[in-house]
């Protein structure tokens, strides 16, 4: 099952109290304080895993609490930390504050981790309260607090290539002609549930993930339907692509009206370079002429057919030559200036 937001609450372990002890000794009979510090407290700690595709497993359990410190002892022995308490989560997790709805980081690469909540300090043992006008004493500080939150994962598919459009538009169809996926398809709409992931194998060893979402009707912004729940996997992709069946009676309002519910959800995505993808291109006439739409900010429209496989090796080529020169520009913001030298 597809879950992709959970709310979870983390403790971090206390850490454990410093000791109070005096050495004692047939030889050393005023040694002295020796008691150890309390040992730190386990952070809880998430790692994504590039294994994961689902939330799933913080459906049934919600409350995770790390190890705490141990306390310190005599002989200046300080207490065993706690081990920290790892939760795998899906590559693309974005984790947010319940309470201040800050976003607290998300976890884009496999292996990545984040501290979300971290273990507390040992107190002090009295061996650290010694000085020469204090020789014996009988202080030891407790150990701090592990901090403790309510969480929000958010998962958020990591893909090149979006597929955009109405229910029963082709999108399903489409990416199971481009990649190995099996989505559902059928002849009716709202046949995709959950949001699907393929992996478009081109020639020279090329590929790139395309990511196909649930339908997009009339007031998807405002909750309506199914697509508007999934609308956050597209978010981070490079590039999407329009889907408008090609029998379409007003292919200029369907267009509109799927750049309309993605302006209203957010004007980031809105604003993502994309193109125009006529499908279904085999119900029409053999000497139709290809439909076309009013689209200013589309880097090109394409009429396709996955049941005929026609059009789709172009498609494919202009999709991953964008979806490359966007990863080149990414590459080209994150590097760092080489320092100036004289």
């Amino acid at each position: 099952m597809f879950l992709d937001y959970a709310e979870i609450n983390v403790k971090a372990g206390d850490g454990g109290a410093g000791a109070s002890s005096f050495l004692r000794e047939s030889f050393r009979p005023r040694g002295g304080p020796d008691g150890g510090d309390g040992g730190r407290g386990a952070d809880v700690v998430l790692r994504a895993d590039a294994q994961l595709t689902t939330l799933m497993d913080f459906r049934y359990r919600q409350q995770y609490k790390a190890e705490p410190g141990q306390k310190g002892s005599g002989t200046n022995s300080t207490g065993r930390s706690g081990d920290h308490l790892v939760l795998r989560v899906p590559v693309g997790t974005l984790i947010r504050d319940v309470e201040t709805a800050e976003v607290v980081g998300e976890l884009l690469k496999d292996g990545e981790e984040l501290v979300v909540a971290r273990g507390g300090r040992g107190g002090w043992g009295n061996a650290r309260f010694a000085t020469p006008t204090n020789q014996a004493p009988r202080r030891a500080d407790p150990g701090e607090p592990g901090e403790e939150r309510r969480i929000a994962l958010e998962l958020k598919l990591i893909a090149d290539v979006g597929l955009v459009g109405e229910p029963n538009a082709g999108k399903s169809t489409l990416l199971s002609a481009v990649s190995a996926a099996t989505p559902r398809v059928a002849d009716y709409p709202f046949t995709t549930l959950t949001p699907n992931l393929g992996v478009v194998q081109l020639t020279g060893s090329r590929s790139f993930v395309m990511a196909d979402i649930p339908g997009i009707i009339e007031g998807a912004h405002e909750g309506k339907g199914l697509g508007h729940q999934f609308l956050r996997h597209i978010e981070r992709t490079r590039t999407l692509a329009l889907m408008i069946p090609a029998d379409a009676l007003e292919p200029q309002a369907e267009y509109d009206k799927l750049m309309d519910e993605l302006r209203r959800y957010s004007t980031e995505l809105a604003a993502k370079p994309h193109c125009v993808v006529f499908t279904k291109g085999d119900l029409l006439p053999p000497d139709w002429p290809a439909p076309r739409v009013e689209a200013p900010g589309a880097w090109g429209q394409f009429l396709i057919s996955s049941v005929a496989q026609r059009g789709l090796d172009a498609l494919m080529e202009a999709l991953w030559q964008h979806a490359a020169l966007a990863i080149a520009e990414e590459t080209v913001v994150d590097e760092e200036p080489e320092p100036w030298r004289p």
